[in-house]
């Protein structure tokens, strides 16, 4: 405990260096209720506005002129492969680090003249864990509020609803170090929203996290915007891109596409067409060779044709895989998955290669 102690004096001599609004002004903790996915509808104003933002590091352009804007109470993902620019996006729009150029706005406060007033008004969950792992989850979770100056009176309810919509109740007394993958996250989280955050920053929280723990972490996100936070989630996941209210594809720095997912897929150029075979590989390689298409690749178990002449298309490449020997299942026209779109928006903006594409 003597450890704890020096921190918690470390927490206050912190909080003491920041100004705070008056307790009263943070608004309620969440509300409990079912999952459900939110509706796009209208929000009041901008939570995150960006203008021609860019970070370089020597000859290296990490953001590219990053215009956008996000609504308050939206849930926005940002989408790309590694080494995309995401995190460090993250970091210029947490006032952690400055722009080389450009302009950004939180929560009304410019990040680079109101960087501390950001600071204030937003929670930040980065890749790493940034826990203390010798301490409790309680621990950890006392020592943030600490941090963020949350006042004793009232502290052990806001906690206890922390704890029991993140299902961390019976391990509040479990070291943070012996907890798995799922539940560090969701202790993160916890200690990110223990000040009741405006806007809430969350840098590719469930990778590497189990199915389960990424859906109960996403049943979580769903409940915040209940209480209007604003969340700014970066992912390599496209079918977490799809729970978001809007998504931005970016890929080295650049903005490519930013809409609803619905609106997103609309830019696909050309009908898919999904095809399946025994010996996917080998038709693969047949179909690049001798198909005029726009596209061909693996998805899984079936290939996808990305074609602007579907009938023609199919004909062709049942006649090309039969004759080569092989036996084909089923070809058929399929809606357009975010995968898919990304891989065309890549292309017609230069990139080749679909191993650098996000992830399924």
């Amino acid at each position: 405990m003597t450890a704890l102690t020096g921190l918690r004096e470390e927490a206050r001599a912190f909080a003491c260096c920041l100004k705070r609004s008056a307790p009263q002004g943070q608004r309620p903790l969440l509300e409990s209720g079912p999952a459900g996915r939110p509706s796009s509808g209208c929000y009041r104003m901008d939570a995150i506005r960006t203008e021609g933002l860019t970070k370089r590091f020597g000859e290296l352009t990490a953001v590219d002129g990053l215009t956008l804007t996000v609504a308050e109470g939206e849930i926005f993902g940002l989408v790309g492969p590694d080494g995309a620019g995401k995190t460090t996006i993250m970091r210029l729009l947490t006032a952690i680090m400055d722009p080389t150029s450009g302009n950004a706005w939180v929560a009304g406060h410019h990040v680079v003249e109101e960087g501390e007033a950001i600071k204030e008004e937003i929670g930040y969950m980065s890749q790493r864990f940034g826990l203390y792992p010798d301490l409790t989850v309680m621990e950890n979770i006392h020592f943030y509020a600490d941090i963020y100056g949350v006042p004793r009176r009232g502290r052990e309810a806001r906690i206890d609803r922390l704890l029991a919509f993140s299902n961390l109740t019976p391990f509040k007394k479990r070291l943070a170090g012996n907890l798995s993958g799922g539940m560090k996250q969701k202790l993160g989280l916890a200690c990110a929203l223990i000040h009741t955050p405006k806007v809430l920053f969350l840098d590719e929280p469930t990778n590497g996290v189990d199915p389960v723990s990424r859906r109960d972490f996403w049943r979580i996100l769903y409940q915040l915007l209940r209480e209007n936070v604003t969340i700014f989630v970066s992912t390599a996941y496209l079918d977490e891109a799809e729970r978001c209210n809007r998504i931005g594809l970016i890929h080295r720095g650049k903005l490519l596409a930013c809409d609803s997912p619905g609106e997103v897929k609309k830019m696909m150029r050309g009908t898919i067409l999904e095809i399946r075979t025994s010996e996917s590989r080998k038709a693969t390689a047949l179909l690049r060779q001798r198909l005029r298409a726009q596209s061909v690749g693996i998805f899984g178990d079936r290939i996808h044709v990305v074609t602007l002449d579907p009938e023609n298309a199919a004909t062709q490449a049942q006649e090309i895989l039969v004759g080569a020997g092989l036996v084909v299942a089923g070809i058929r026209p399929i809606e357009p998955t975010l995968e898919d779109v990304f891989v065309s928006v890549l292309a017609d903006d230069g990139t080749e290669g679909r191993g650098e594409s996000a992830k399924r």
